[in-house]
């Protein structure tokens, strides 16, 4: 597919699971955001029964594409995306719970062609389903900080993430279907691609969106979010770390950072409590729970989030 840079074929890459309501609005703003660039909207479905099938299908756009990947994980998912864009230059990954802010992929594109950066990764802002109370906007628990663009990252999720395939092909770089349950493939992924001497760079005009549903604007869905995103972190750098001293080390750092938190974490929590500050107290909680999922990801215990029954 023609992109607008000359020959350059990009393919937008939007995961799903049995989300049909956030489809039948991705699926036709994604097309919309990605027209004048003239990208392929790659549709991958990682439910087994291939339920998002019919309604992709059925759809009247010839840059819109479905792939059904029924092994269960995310993980599986992405590495499939990577599987059907053999013959594309870039791929962007998107979430179906997303939607495009205008200029999206120009921006994202355009930044990538005018720093040659092979890792680009744009901004993901909150956008609650119904109106949020104020402890949720008192403090970045929903969507990612906003960072300058051209910041350098170690790792990055794959929620707004451009990858240059001519950069990454080569590297041989899979998303490691271990953690496809548990979360942090993404991170594991662009983590290697660091070390294998990539650039990783933030894009903040390159905006979208995330729908955050009313079961999820909750504080235990904050800190279930926190403690995962801990274990992820640890479980990743020991996996991507050489085996040997260096793993050990990994190990160590972990424990003693997991251990920091929860201390401070504690310390935040009883501070906001004298302060009667809910917000505050939230804070400490998030963060002990983020190095108790530290802690045991340094002892090799995984935190699954996307678990099926």
């Amino acid at each position: 597919m023609q992109g607008g840079c000359g020959t350059e074929r990009v393919v937008v890459a939007m995961l799903t699971y049995r989300r049909p309501d956030d489809l039948r609005e991705a699926v036709p703003a994604f097309l919309a955001a990605s027209q004048d660039e003239g990208a392929t909207l790659l549709v991958v479905d990682n439910d087994p029964d291939g339920s998002a099938r019919a309604w992709v299908t059925a759809y009247d756009d010839a840059r819109l594409r479905y792939a059904h990947e029924p092994r269960p994980g995310i993980a599986a998912a992405r590495n499939r995306a990577l599987d059907e864009t053999a013959d594309a230059d870039v791929l962007v990954f998107v979430d179906d719970d997303e939607r495009p802010e205008p200029g999206w992929l120009e921006a994202m594109l355009g930044y990538h062609r005018s720093t040659g950066a092979p890792v680009v990764v744009g901004a993901v802002v909150a956008d609650y389903e119904q109106p949020p109370e104020g402890w949720m906007t008192a403090a970045p628990f929903f969507g990612r900080r906003r960072l300058r663009t051209g910041t350098e990252l170690e790792a990055a999720g794959t929620g707004n993430l451009l990858l240059d395939l001519r950069a990454v092909r080569p590297l041989g770089v899979r998303f490691d279907e271990r953690f496809g349950l548990s979360g942090g493939s993404d991170t594991m992924f662009t983590r290697t691609l660091v070390a294998r001497g990539l650039r990783l760079v933030t894009c903040d005009e390159a905006v979208v969106r995330e729908r955050i549903p009313a079961d999820r604007m909750t504080a235990g869905w904050v800190l279930r979010r926190a403690r995962r995103s801990g274990n992820s972190a640890a479980r990743a750098e020991h996996a991507v770390a050489r085996p040997g001293v260096e793993r050990a080390l990994v190990v160590v750092r972990y424990a003693v950072r997991g251990g920091v938190r929860v201390a401070g974490g504690l310390v935040r929590t009883a501070l906001g409590a004298v302060r009667r500050d809910p917000v505050e107290q939230l804070m400490g909680r998030r963060t002990t729970q983020r190095g108790v999922g530290m802690l045991a990801g340094a002892a090799g215990r995984v935190v699954s989030e996307y678990e099926r029954v």
